[in-house]
């Protein structure tokens, strides 16, 4: 399964022309008026991972397979879509099957493009967007407090528990913050609460849509201290219409037109690290001379979970895993050569997998 990215924000900041250019396709349009998105464009697209091109080479691999993030392109929120506003509760019921949250911020004047509230203010912007998920999860969990309180009467311990959960999550929105500001780290709580699948209790990440001009000197504190955004917040900068001019570039014109504008990196890069950050991700690797392949695993995740992504079987026979950082077997040329200088490692189940491990699992069936 890929990972599923929700864009959302008001209209015309840009979403659709960002989905259609980290997608390379027109599949969602993009027109200056609201909501011109109305049911939610899905595309999927490869993770860029020099990794996996450099293990290819030194493998001579027949095949790469990278992994992949699932972009939603979603309607324009506007304010009131809690209560039916614009084209409320459709949307944001597609906004609930994403695993964390892309909002799209626009930071630059264009008289040529319209704004729901004629200029576009990124504090206002993101408070009217914020506002709106934590209503409407408050009517959610309101509802679910109901049923939790109504389940008590019989004496069920669970419901006790629930009730008492979803509680601190309604005071918390009262307080306008979000579902995902209370932490919680029983697995059964854990649990209340995905199952309630609230909005705010997703990962949210700031995409900043600026102007092409303004995509190198992005300065993400200034930005932050501009919106009173959380220090841990995450926010990285992007430009819909240089990605879009991207489309259909070949890489060598794709560097030239960046190094043109003063970026090492087009968007795309950094929105996806900081998804992987903002969801606790890191990427694992496998290579052979028949494949070289990227695994998407939690942060913490031991070796035999990390098995188990590959296949059930790796992870219930589990045996020992021969570990290697990327870096170390690109120094050293092969893998018998990494294992003549001690660079191979074999790791047991208490093994926690590092980001670019490379990893062959030994196991029993």
């Amino acid at each position: 399964m890929a990972l599923k990215i929700g864009i959302v924000g008001l209209p015309n900041v840009g979403k659709s022309t960002l989905f259609n250019a980290l997608t390379k396709s027109h599949a969602a349009q993009a027109a200056n008026y609201p909501f011109c998105t109305i049911d939610p464009n899905i595309g999927i697209v490869e993770v860029p991972d020099e990794r996996i091109a450099q293990l290819s080479k030194l493998y001579i691999s027949q095949k790469i397979i990278p992994t992949a993030i699932e972009f939603v392109d979603i309607a324009g929120l506007v304010a009131g879509a809690s209560k039916g506003e614009g084209l409320g509760n459709k949307f944001l019921a597609h906004i609930r099957e994403v695993d964390a949250i892309a909002h799209v911020v626009r930071d630059f004047v264009n008289p040529d493009i319209q704004h729901v509230n004629a200029t576009p203010d990124p504090a206002s912007d993101i408070e009217t967007i914020e506002t709106e998920l934590i209503l409407a999860d408050l009517s959610a969990v309101e509802k679910h407090l109901g049923n939790a309180e109504k389940q008590t009467k019989s004496g069920d311990k669970k419901a006790l528990r629930a009730v008492e959960i979803i509680k601190q999550i309604k005071e918390a929105l009262e307080n306008e913050k979000p579902a995902i500001s209370i932490e919680i780290t029983d697995p059964d709580e854990k649990k209340i609460v995905s199952d309630m699948q609230l909005l705010t209790s997703k990962p949210m990440i700031y995409a900043v849509n600026v102007a092409e001009k303004d995509l190198a000197s992005f300065d993400v504190e200034a930005f932050r201290k501009k919106t009173n955004l959380a220090q841990e917040a995450n926010i990285v900068g992007v430009s819909a219409q240089i990605e879009s001019e991207l489309v259909g570039l070949s890489e060598e014109e794709t560097e030239i037109f960046l190094t043109d504008l003063g970026l090492q990196e087009s968007s795309m890069k950094p929105l996806i690290r900081e998804a992987y950050k903002a969801l606790g991700l890191i990427t694992f690797l496998t290579a052979g001379v028949k494949e070289v392949r990227a695994w998407t695993i939690n942060i913490g995740d031991k070796a035999p979970q990390a098995a188990g992504k590959i296949h059930t079987d790796f992870e219930k026979g589990f045996i020992r895993a021969e570990i290697i950082p990327w870096q170390k077997l690109v120094e050293a040329g092969s893998e018998a050569a990494a294992r003549e200088k001690g660079w191979l490692r074999s790791e047991g189940k208490e093994y926690v997998m590092q980001d670019g491990d490379v990893c062959e699992f030994r196991f029993n069936v």
